[in-house]
């Protein structure tokens, strides 16, 4: 589902090249969950950046679903991160002035896959069934987060991407929100890429990595 070939990644600094990234090799199967982790500036998010296609990497290449990046322009990546991509943040970043549904329909409409059984079906896993009507800052954090998982799962994606997905929430919220995350995951057998500073939040996944000096290195 996911392949990171020979991937790395410099960026310049006053202080000289710093080399974020150094011949990172990576693959991700079907249903398969992955979480990374590492210390602060280690590249965990650099490293989603570049798998989501929203940085190109200096050398190496990213295949998603069959298909290399490199092969694709702008538009292209674009249109693969609305069909095939579902994105989860730290920030929920929902829309203020759109409810409940059609926060967790937006991607699905932008990429012309909208289906309301499975909007519907969302809306009942999250336990928001009923507040359709709601607006975001009517919600409590985590149930923010869960919208934000269901409008990335709203597009039956192949592959999820989640920088630190319970970094805003209480431990009691984030293991609830965790443990949803990945039965929906399980169901719905998309490939997902988790980026954590948590051990606890790593450890349910199926295999964990840390990333170190810009090298990746097998943690389980």
């Amino acid at each position: 589902m996911l392949a990171l070939h020979q991937l790395s990644k410099t960026f310049s600094t006053p202080q000289g090249e710093l080399h974020v990234l150094q011949r990172v090799n990576l693959t991700l199967k079907q249903g398969e969950s992955l979480a990374l982790m590492g210390e602060s500036g280690s590249g965990k998010s650099t490293l989603l950046h570049l798998a989501a296609g929203l940085d190109t990497p200096d050398h190496g290449s990213v295949v998603i679903h069959g298909q290399a990046l490199s092969t694709l322009n702008e538009t292209e990546r674009a249109k693969l991160r609305r069909q095939q991509l579902g994105l989860v943040f730290q920030q929920f970043h929902l829309v203020p002035s759109l409810n409940v549904a059609d926060n967790l329909r937006l991607q699905a409409r932008l990429a012309g896959r909208e289906d309301p059984a499975w909007s519907a079906y969302l809306l009942e896993r999250l336990g928001l069934a009923g507040r359709e009507a709601t607006y975001p800052e009517q919600l409590s954090g985590g149930q923010q987060q869960r919208i934000a998982i269901g409008r990335a799962l709203a597009v039956r994606p192949a592959l999820l991407l989640a920088d630190e997905p319970t970094g805003n929430l209480d431990e009691h919220t984030a293991d609830s929100v965790l443990n949803l995350l990945l039965s929906l995951v399980k169901e719905t057998q998309c490939a997902l890429l988790m980026v954590t500073h948590s051990a606890r939040v790593a450890a349910p996944l199926d295999r964990t990595f840390r990333l170190h000096h810009g090298q990746l290195q097998d943690a389980r």
